[in-house]
This record gives C-alpha cells, sequence and structure tokens, in this order.
C-alpha cells in the first residue's frame, strides 16, 4: 500500500479544495488534494459535446454580491456575462390554468454565468497545482492520530499529513469517513443535520439548432407551480450561436430512468411550444442525489440550507489539526460558488496563521 507524506492534506478537489490549494501554492506550505471521482471539479460539472452549447449540470450562477468569487475571477482573469432572462416570462401558477406570459420587472441584480463554462474556473485553478500533488479516485475511508500527524485511509493508500482539511459538503463527511477521535457531541449533532447544497437537485438541459423560444417576444425563462419543471432558462453559450434551455427537474422523479423524465420534460415544454419542444439535438440531465460523493441519504429529515454557515462548521478540531471547509461552511452565501471560495479563504487565513506560529 502505497504512503505520502505532506503538510496539508485536503480532501475533495471541488472549488473549495483547488482553491485553497491555489492560496496556499506561495507559502512554502505543501499541500496535497485527494478526490473520490475521477474528475476534478465537485459541483461544478459543465458538460462538453462537440457543436452543442456547453452545459451545466452544477453550479451556474453569480451575482455581484458574491464579491470573494467575483474577486478571484478577476484574479484569474475569467470573465461573466449576463444570464438572458428576456423580457416576458413563461408562468404556470396553477395546473387548472393555462400557462400566462408575464412581463418581468427590471433586474438590478442580474445573475452571471462564466464565459465559456463553469469549468474554466476549475481549470485555471488547476494550472497552479501541480498534477502530482492531486490523487484522484482516492476515496477517504478514515482519520487517525498518530503522534503529531494525521493519518487519512483511502482505499488503497495512507497519506500522512501534519493538518487535514475536509471540503466535503458536512454531512457527508460524518456519514462516510471514520474518525478515531469523535469529533464534541454539539458539532457532531450539527453535521448531521446540514443541509447539502444541490444534493436533492435534478438538472435537465435540451440543446436546439435554433432559439425558437425567442420568437414572438417570449424567451426561455419559465416559472411553474405545476412542473415537473419548476424553473427554465435560455442556456446559449456567450458567442450565441449554439443554443440550450437548462431548468431544474423537481427532485421527487429521482428514481424514473432517464428516458421517463425526458417524456415528462417534453410534455412541460410542448405546452409552450408545442412541437417545436421535439426537436432537440440532445437531451442531458444529472440527478445528484445518485452522485455518492455529493449526497448520502439523510438519516432524519433536513430542511433546505439547515445549519448551512453555522459556525460549529468553521472551527479547528483535534487540536487545530482538522478544519472543516466547504461551502455549507461558509458565514456569507453557503451552498454557492462564492460561499465555496470564502470558505478556502478563510482556512487557508488559518492555515497561514498556524504556520507563522510554529
Amino acid at each position: 500500500m502505497q504512503q505520502k507524506e505532506t503538510n496539508i492534506l485536503i480532501i475533495g478537489a471541488g472549488l473549495t479544495g483547488l482553491t485553497l490549494a491555489y492560496r496556499l501554492r506561495k507559502t512554502g506550505l505543501s499541500a496535497h488534494i485527494l478526490e473520490a471521482r475521477n474528475r476534478i471539479g465537485g459541483r461544478i460539472e459543465t458538460l462538453r459535446k462537440e457543436d452543442i452549447a456547453p452545459l451545466e449540470m452544477g453550479a451556474t450562477w453569480l451575482g455581484k454580491k458574491h464579491t470573494a468569487l467575483v474577486a478571484l475571477l478577476d484574479e484569474l482573469q475569467l470573465d461573466v456575462f449576463e444570464q438572458k432572462l428576456g423580457d416576458r416570462a413563461i408562468y404556470e401558477p396553477i395546473s387548472t390554468s393555462p400557462p400566462q406570459l408575464v412581463q418581468l420587472p427590471p433586474n438590478d441584480a442580474p445573475s452571471f454565468r462564466i464565459q465559456h463554462g463553469s469549468d474554466v474556473l476549475i481549470d485555471a485553478l488547476a494550472k497552479h497545482i501541480p498534477s502530482s500533488k492531486v490523487s484522484l479516485n482516492q476515496q477517504v475511508i478514515a482519520i487517525e492520530k498518530q503522534g503529531d500527524k494525521l493519518v487519512v485511509n483511502t482505499q488503497d493508500a495512507i497519506f500522512i499529513a501534519d493538518k487535514v482539511v475536509s471540503t466535503l459538503p458536512p454531512y457527508l463527511f460524518a456519514k462516510t469517513i471514520q474518525l478515531q477521535e469523535a469529533l464534541p457531541d454539539q458539532t457532531r449533532a450539527i453535521l448531521q443535520q446540514t443541509h447539502t447544497w444541490m444534493g436533492e437537485s435534478i438538472k435537465v438541459a435540451l440543446t436546439y439548432k435554433t432559439p425558437f423560444w425567442r420568437a414572438k417576444n417570449i424567451s426561455g425563462t419559465i416559472f411553474s407551480n405545476v412542473g415537473p419543471i419548476p424553473e427554465m432558462y435560455d442556456h446559449s453559450n456567450v458567442e450565441d450561436d449554439k443554443y440550450a434551455l437548462k431548468g431544474f427537474l423537481n427532485g421527487v422523479y429521482f428514481s424514473l430512468s432517464k428516458a421517463e423524465r425526458l417524456a415528462l420534460v417534453l410534455k412541460q415544454l410542448r405546452k409552450y411550444f408545442g412541437t417545436k419542444a421535439d426537436d432537440y439535438l440532445t437531451y442531458e440531465e444529472k440527478v445528484w442525489c445518485n452522485e455518492p460523493f455529493t449526497f448520502t441519504p439523510y438519516a432524519s429529515h433536513v430542511l433546505p440550507h439547515q445549519n448551512n454557515g453555522h459556525p460549529l462548521l468553521r472551527q479547528a478540531y483535534w487540536d487545530g489539526r482538522l478544519f472543516l471547509a466547504g461551502s455549507e461552511t461558509a458565514h456569507l452565501f453557503p451552498g454557492y460558488m462564492d460561499g465555496a471560495v470564502r470558505s478556502a479563504n478563510f482556512v487557508a487565513q488559518q492555515l497561514i496563521a498556524s504556520m507563522e506560529k510554529a
């Protein structure tokens, strides 16, 4: 069984883990990232296929208020573009009435997307991290103390570190990693009652040759209380030469087949656009509750956003050697990409401060 040593071991190569490693790169600390998936990015996943628009199956939008994320994008010289909403939206308030066209009010706080796909942020961060410092297909099973070191066990390797930072969703961390020494009771209770952002989401997207939904002064913006799609938006690329619609499917449909979900999606879109909805090029979806390295079923009922940003999720444990990080832990905008960046910045400051004291 292979064995490696490092100063800082980061569990998870999502936005938090990569931003943390990026922040530590000039400190003299050696940081190594373990990722259970066979790819980096975590809950950022941009699906790319030839001749279709990049499709965000995970984190997508940001706003000007997300200042930590905006600052990182500026630092990496990455641009954003405004989400196209149109002047009017299709709205279904109740099942017994037909869909309506409603005027959208002026939007003083528009949403933006990262030009060319959210994954360009992941790729830009990864360029600053040596590939030898990222180990894929390494699911962490247990963490234990060994003298003044922490020993992290995966299915086929052992990693020894001075400090360990988990960027997993807090509930996933609590349920899937065995700790030699239990965390305080109150912290464990919070971990087991913390909502996992995107865990219940189903993202669906259809690509088209033309943006027919822009005809007759309507748009691809859909809000429905009837469903099964509660929200959908124009998801065309920044160059506006490849066209798509992307939205959310109600999470109750997670157990259906892909073909069954597609049938539901098309049935709803036909109500608005007629048979043009059937002329799609590709249909893509992501059922996040089926992603074991993001989500595991809750043992008891957890409300949306419950305990996201709780202060106990930002404390260091095991004498300052074990840190919790990740979007759900951030004090502002937990769950969003901005929260992931804020968490990375916060933990980086803690690690750097502890190094200076040593």
